[in-house]
């Protein structure tokens, strides 16, 4: 599944619109990166929102 497990963002829907206005379907899908965290001395594999990664990089958590 394309979800991060740390902020739960998803994948969005919307519409392609062309120069003629005609609308077609489109689905845009967050930037998710697979990081290993150490949290309480344990290694866990999670896939990042790259959004998220910079929160915990600001937060000096990883």
């Amino acid at each position: 599944m394309n979800i991060c497990d740390i902020t739960g963002k998803g994948k969005q829907f919307g519409n392609n619109v062309s120069f003629s206005m005609r609308h077609t379907k489109k689905t845009w899908k967050p930037n998710l990166q697979t990081k290993t965290v150490t949290i309480n001395g344990e290694k866990i594999k999670l896939k990042i929102s790259t959004q998220a990664l910079r929160t915990l990089k600001k937060k000096k958590l990883i």
